[in-house]
């Protein structure tokens, strides 16, 4: 399968590659583009190919422990590694947490809140409407909160990683909650974007979250 390929902020095209291609794929961009040079910081692996070409590989759940004896510095071990990591999903009404061993999901929970869209009437009627809507969404996000304290807290000292997505001012109003406080420290900067949360979709999740992220640039 190819990797999805985006335009990148600054030039080149961003791919996602999933911690088993890692290996084949950067071997590929050798074969491409000539013998490579890998410098390596604990956030990010660049190699430089003969030809000009770049691919700037972003360290999922970093740091990475630089082995510069080791392929690409070790990033594709590291990239497999077998992690337990929290998942929480937010997006309007929606929401669903879970705990991931790897690519397997060991405890989930996904709920939802009816939450009014928006209307384009005015007046009086608008003010209530909008008044109506904070309501509701302010019990979604408590609802949110309560399923993620209860999926995630019981495994808070065993997870390595914390993993939010879905629309990001909601999830930053659930991870204010007090309660999820110990498990701000584990949260990675990445952010999924995922439909609307469901149970398939939060079982899809792990591709999103383990993938590594890598920018190409052709000379």
């Amino acid at each position: 399968m190819t990797p999805s390929a985006r335009p990148a902020a600054g030039g080149g095209r961003w791919v996602d590659v999933t911690p088993e291609r890692l290996e084949r794929f950067l071997a590929g961009f050798a074969e491409r583009h000539g013998e490579v040079t890998v410098t390596a910081r604990p956030e990010a692996v660049l190699l430089v190919a003969a030809d000009g070409a770049t691919a700037e590989c972003e360290v999922p759940f970093a740091p990475l422990a630089v082995d510069e004896s080791a392929a690409y510095a070790g990033l594709v071990p590291h990239a497999l590694l077998d992690r337990r990591v929290g998942v929480i999903l937010v997006r309007r009404g929606g929401f669903a947490a879970g705990v991931f061993e790897g690519a397997r999901l060991v405890a989930s929970k996904v709920g939802s809140r009816h939450v009014q869209g928006r209307t384009a009437a005015g007046g009086w009627s608008q003010q209530r409407f909008a008044r109506r809507r904070e309501s509701q969404t302010r019990v979604a996000i408590g609802a949110a909160a309560d399923v993620a304290a209860a999926v995630l807290l019981p495994h808070a000292e065993s997870l390595d990683a914390l993993v939010v997505g879905g629309d990001r001012a909601t999830c930053d109003e659930v991870l204010r909650d007090v309660r999820l406080a110990p498990l701000l420290p584990l949260l990675v900067d990445r952010r999924l974007d995922l439909p609307e949360p469901r149970q398939r979709v939060l079982e899809s999740a792990p591709p999103a979250f383990r993938s590594v992220r890598v920018r190409l640039n052709d000379p």
